[in-house]
């Protein structure tokens, strides 16, 4: 599997959304009877698309849009909306600041002391509307957060880091013991993020009901750059789900895999979803509603970092409704709106009636896919050219 790339140094090849597709099989099925569902420990949902937790895509109003369409949007309780009463007025700010100001205005936003009043009273805010509540935090905070949004009704709490393991090692501060943390929860926890068979496995054996997967793809992220660390999504993908796949076959429980960033658009949903995702994780794209709290700019969960920032504002501007750019009608002809609707389509051509069979169509490499008899959309800059 190793080529080599040096004296007595081999690396494997690992692939992303842009090198494979997705080959359609002997039977076709009307994408309005295909079966979407997504399971979280004991919770169902009929939209397998997270929004993720970033503070330009999720806030309450957000949450609650998104969960009354049967989807989940996950609010980070690590940025504005735990730290301010009105978190309105500074996201307006960031919005406004020029691309010079934006990175050194959001790490003094964020240096403001998080309120864990604010923690209850966002999950209260979230749940009076009679939809789930999902919320984030960084390892350190978790112990802590976790008891006051479980105490305040929470639905699913997700630990999230840009590398999660069992084995951290620091003296600075408390470890958190992850075993003890999944034991005592009475929510399903969600872990990440990994992008390996290893520690996928071990995070499932600690106990995690999910697993976020993927380390730097995100449009607003830097982490690849900045650290050079990670691996592309569909090797990703496929790896962290073959560790599933052992795990649920020796201990008879199944931790759902989320591919968590890289995909813009319709097309490389259904390719996660094709290399073993049982969910995915979406960030620009939903930052570009109507509905999202950055006003059309969408920034990565690391940027306001204060010594080392991994990520950076972007402009994604504003495209349509959440309605439209999760299940349409699409307005655009580039794949950005009617995601759910794309996989459903995919679905069907593909014979797949459930998520489960999805997982199982075959992929090939094909390097040429996204340019093969494009000239045009690329020349003028129109659908797969822009």
């Amino acid at each position: 599997m190793a080529d080599w790339i040096g004296i007595g140094r081999r690396a494997r090849r690992c692939y992303g959304f842009d090198e494979v597709a997705l080959v359609p099989g002997n039977v076709t099925i009307n994408p309005n009877e295909v079966d979407t569902t997504f399971h979280l420990g004991k919770l169902k949902f009929s939209v397998p698309i997270l929004a993720a937790a970033m503070d330009g895509v999720v806030d309450v109003k957000f949450a609650v849009a998104m969960g009354k369409l049967g989807g989940i949007a996950v609010l980070n309780l690590d940025g504005v909306q735990t730290r301010y009463d009105n978190p309105s007025e500074v996201l307006d700010k960031i919005a406004q600041a020029s691309p010079d100001e934006a990175t050194k205005l959001v790490q003094s936003i964020y240096l403001t002391p998080i309120k864990e009043k604010l923690i209850e009273k966002r999950v209260h805010e979230i749940k009076q509307h009679k939809v789930p509540a999902i919320v984030s935090c960084i390892p350190q905070n978790a112990d802590r957060f976790h008891k006051i949004a479980q105490k305040a009704g929470c639905d699913v709490f997700i630990v999230q880091s840009t590398v999660a393991t069992v084995r951290h090692i620091a003296t600075e501060y408390k470890i958190l013991d992850l075993e003890k943390f999944c034991k005592g929860s009475k929510i399903p926890i969600v872990v990440g993020n990994c992008v390996t068979y290893d520690m996928a496995l071990e995070l499932m054996e600690s106990g995690a009901d999910g697993l976020l997967v993927g380390i730097g793809p995100g449009a607003a992220c830097t982490t690849r750059g900045v650290l050079g660390i990670g691996v592309p999504q569909i090797t990703t993908t496929v790896d962290t789900a073959a560790a599933r796949d052992y795990f649920y076959k020796r201990r008879g429980k199944y931790v759902s895999i989320i591919t968590d960033g890289g995909m813009r658009i319709g097309g490389e949903i259904c390719k996660a979803f094709a290399a073993g995702a049982d969910a995915v994780m979406v960030g620009s794209a939903f930052a570009k509603a109507q509905e999202a709290p950055g006003h059309g700019y969408h920034w990565g969960m690391a940027t306001s970092h204060a010594n080392l920032p991994r990520g950076t504002r972007i402009k994604v501007g504003t495209s349509g409704t959440l309605k439209e750019i999760l299940m349409g009608p699409a307005k655009v002809d580039d794949g950005s709106q009617n995601l759910l609707g794309a996989l459903k389509t995919s679905m069907g051509s593909l014979g797949a009636r459930n998520i489960n069979e999805m997982q199982d169509v075959e992929i090939i490499l094909a390097g040429s896919f996204q340019t093969e008899g494009k000239v045009f959309q690329v020349g003028q800059r129109v659908g797969m050219g822009k």
